[in-house]
């Protein structure tokens, strides 16, 4: 059986990673990679109805400790019904957000300790881990009046102050320099097709070239 991977798309609202996840998809599905593209939070029954209680409503509906017991909660449901038995069957597994977004926002964005989230990933994941993360970086108002554009009820995090979305883009960097052994920082200012090849070009050069 071949083997799956985990790969998890980061980065600040309005960044792209739906669309580069769903062009990845695309292009390992036409090279004959099974796929399972999910998300977070959400991505099992479970966890998408905790993702209402996280995404909508007013922007001070809980503390930082409740968001991050809420999002560790639907990712411990995601991770056990959908990633794990999926990478299990040797399927790629592409998750647009993941535990880097929790430290991102709640952590660097809300002043939660560090140690606190890193011992609810300890608790509620252990060991795992995302082969390959990516993340999406953007000036933040460029981000925000993406955002802006696509409408919809899940604008919660949207609406906090523009100072919240420079610390939590700031939170990606400095993940991404703490952990380069799994992360990629990819400009996204630029072109969807112009992402799309580094994005391919990332996932080649970590992940492809390596299970040859």
């Amino acid at each position: 059986m071949a083997q799956g991977y985990f790969v998890t798309f980061e980065g600040g609202e309005g960044a792209g990673k739906s669309t580069q996840l769903r062009l990845l998809a695309e292009a390992l599905r036409r090279h004959g990679i099974p796929v399972v593209t999910t998300r977070e939070p959400g991505g099992s029954a479970g966890a998408e109805q905790i993702r209402s209680l996280l995404v909508e409503g007013e922007t001070g509906r809980w503390d930082s400790m409740t968001e991050a017991l809420l999002h560790f909660a639907a990712r411990r449901d995601h991770v056990a019904r959908t990633v794990w038995p999926a990478l299990a069957e040797g399927q790629w597994v592409l998750c647009d957000r993941f535990a880097d977004s929790t430290l991102a926002y709640q952590g660097y964005g809300h002043g939660l300790p560090h140690h606190a989230i890193e011992q609810l990933y300890d608790m509620t994941i252990g060991a795992f881990a995302p082969d390959l993360t990516l993340i999406l970086d953007l000036p933040v108002e460029e981000g925000l009046r993406r955002a802006t554009g696509r409408g919809g009820d899940e604008t919660r995090y949207e609406r906090m102050g523009l100072a919240f979305h420079q610390r939590l883009r700031q939170g990606f960097l400095d993940i991404a320099q703490h952990h380069p052994e799994r992360c990629v920082v990819l400009p996204a200012s630029a072109s969807v097709d112009v992402v799309q090849v580094k994005v391919l070009e990332a996932v080649e050069e970590r992940l492809l070239a390596r299970a040859r």
